[in-house]
């Protein structure tokens, strides 16, 4: 019998940018889980799971406004409305309250020595509630209240064959039941809906000498069964019985040659439903302070994907990393800006809808790590990505802009005796660069342009102190050291705020 227990707890107050405090920003979590691992015999292991996650998030004031002028306003001012002169740990409306509860079961049998079973069972119960500011009292009903319930299984067979065969073959299934309070008074942006999802899939490894390869292919079957509203006047209800089909496959090879020296090769043909949000969201998804509009017209949406990786080890000291990847979507499902201001009861919101198009997208990731000495290691990572709207030959928009990034550690390995009952063990200083260049592959597509590029410098400080019965490991860390003033491409609060500037954590966590 093996056991672990795990809890969090966790307080946040308003972020900071580099000049002004980001107003309700605050963060309150709580967290518990705890895990038990059985061996019946030498054949049947069992492994139990349960979880909770709780949290209360603040939304940055500044990002609901109540007016179109003042929302115009918004987008452009340094300084966003609603913001305080001082740090508070106060989470007011607009604020959100979720709970993820999980419980899981796992049993794994072993038939022979090179054939085994995998059986899963998991559910979920997730209560999602968001809170505006309302007027009549009425702040403290939620905007949102979304209750779900989620329940997977999974069954896995695996059979390996002389050491260089193996086979694996699967059944998933996923039963979601997606509910809304009706008492909130206000249209939910994701409607009711009901959902059961079973997938197949198989997989075939051989390995020869120095050539590895697979080869895999899936079949995924789902009902939808959805109770929406309809967005014009008078309301009405309007019910949507979908049956979808997803076919997958997948074939890979992988070379090593000259000891030092591996290729990777991977093609994969997928397809892939609109999700529910896709086709069916209707208002104002708080979160990131915009109303998203789906559309229940969306097809399927088919990708090809190929990517081609070169490594190279030379030594234990050295290994550098290039990655090629280029995808084809026919149909390619993305959340697109609209030139729209819309205002509504809960305020005046920019308008964002689901749209499709063929596309685009490839990409360069470069990466290489290496040890200086036995203290020093350090790794650069660069990152590159550009994605293209085929039907309007134009950029795609929310494309990740290109970034570098590097860092180097330092890191002992004896151990530091501090006192005859209390010694340090893996004490740790780091210093990183993260370089996000600015997203130039783009027309007038968004709201406002994109963000400037911005280099953002960290350090981490960690080490193990051992005391005769248990171990703690404290850590400093400090993100954004020069404080500088920047906004991310991917952060749709950029719109109206700054991102934060510099941001120190410390932390300490013990282990029994």
């Amino acid at each position: 019998m093996a056991w672990r227990i795990s809890g969090t707890l966790k307080k946040y107050g308003d972020k900071r940018t580099t000049s002004y405090f980001l107003n309700n920003t605050g963060v309150e979590e709580a967290n518990f889980s705890v895990q038990l691992e059985k061996s019946l015999n030498d054949k049947l292991f069992l492994d139990f799971y349960a979880s909770t996650f709780n949290t209360k998030l603040g939304v940055l004031r500044g990002s609901h406004i109540g007016n179109l002028t003042d929302l115009e306003q918004a987008l452009e001012r340094e300084i966003p409305f609603f913001t305080e002169t001082a740090f508070s740990y106060v989470i007011e409306a607009p604020k959100q309250q979720v709970s993820h509860h999980l419980l899981k079961a796992k049993a794994k049998y072993l038939i022979k020595e090179n054939e085994t079973i995998v059986l899963i069972a998991a559910g979920q119960v997730n209560d999602r509630k968001e809170f505006d500011v309302r007027r009549n009292d009425r702040t403290d009903i939620p905007a949102l209240s979304l209750l779900q319930f989620t329940l997977n299984t999974e069954a896995k067979y695996t059979k390996k064959i002389n050491n260089t065969w193996e086979f694996k073959l699967g059944n998933q299934n996923v039963v979601t039941d997606n509910t809304n309070n009706p008492e909130t008074g206000i249209l939910p942006l994701i409607p009711d809906y009901f959902s059961w999802k079973n997938g197949v899939f198989g997989v075939l490894s051989k390995r020869i000498r120095n050539v590895y390869g697979n080869i895999g292919a899936r079949y995924d079957y789902e009902r939808q069964s959805v109770v929406a509203i309809s967005r014009g006047l008078p309301r009405t209800i309007l019910r949507y019985t979908n049956y979808l089909h997803n076919v997958s496959a997948m074939f890979a090879l992988k070379y090593h040659f000259a000891n030092a020296h591996t290729i990777l090769f991977n093609s994969g043909y997928a397809t892939r439903n609109p999700g529910i949000n896709e086709r069916y969201s209707n208002g104002l998804h708080q979160g990131v302070s915009g109303i998203e509009e789906g559309d229940v017209d969306l097809k399927t949406e088919n990708a090809v994907k190929n990517t081609l990786e070169y490594t190279w080890l030379p030594s234990n000291n050295f290994s550098a990393k290039v990655l090629a990847y280029h995808q084809y979507f026919k149909n390619y499902i993305f959340l697109n800006p609209q030139n729209e201001f819309r205002l509504t009861i809960r305020g005046a919101f920019p308008v964002f809808k689901y749209e499709q198009t063929n596309a685009s997208i490839y990409g360069l990731d470069v990466s290489t790590q290496f040890t200086i000495s036995d203290a020093f290691d350090g790794q650069i990572n660069y990152n590159y990505t550009k994605g293209t709207d085929l039907n309007n030959n134009s950029p795609l928009i929310l494309m990740p802009p290109n970034k570098l990034f590097g860092s180097i550690v330092y890191r002992t390995h004896k151990p530091i005796k501090l006192s005859h009952k209390l010694s340090a063990e893996e004490l740790e200083i780091g210093i990183n660069n993260r370089l996000v260049f600015e997203q130039k592959n783009l027309l007038e597509q968004d709201f406002v342009p994109p963000p400037p590029r911005y280099n953002l410098v960290g350090i981490k400080l960690s080490t193990n102190m051992i005391f005769p019965h248990y171990k703690i490991r404290a850590y400093l860390k400090a993100d954004n050291l020069l404080n500088v003033q920047y906004r991310d491409y991917l952060n749709r609060q950029r719109y109206f705020a700054d991102d934060m500037g510099i941001s120190i954590t410390m932390g300490i966590s013990a282990k029994f």
